[in-house]
């Protein structure tokens, strides 16, 4: 059975942190569309820093991925259970590097 949009929302929020502001939508396709804001950056005048990421096989990992990064750079010390991705999340974004320059 698959989750339902507010028990993914609640357990995405969960793994983020205290930080995190998490908010998942529906688009045109019915596919989930993932935005995780951060509760203390600003990204552009009044708008808060945040990573959005369409549905699709890897829309919530794409997110919590860039939240991660953002953790880490912007707020270290901050404690997050999505903080035990890190790693994983490290060697995604070296992958996707190592795609990009081969193609």
């Amino acid at each position: 059975m698959t989750a339902s949009r507010s028990a993914r929302e609640k357990k995405a929020a969960s793994e983020a942190g205290s930080l995190a502001r998490v908010k998942i939508d529906v688009d045109a396709n019915d596919r989930f569309v993932y935005k995780i804001s951060c509760s203390q950056c600003v990204a552009r005048g009044h708008l808060k820093w945040s990573a959005y990421r369409p549905g699709g096989d890897n829309g919530f990992m794409a997110a919590m991925d860039r939240w991660v990064f953002h953790l880490t750079e912007k707020h270290p010390g901050t404690d997050a259970p999505c903080l035990a991705f890190l790693p994983d999340a490290q060697q995604r974004l070296h992958q996707r590097r190592e795609e990009q320059g081969a193609g």
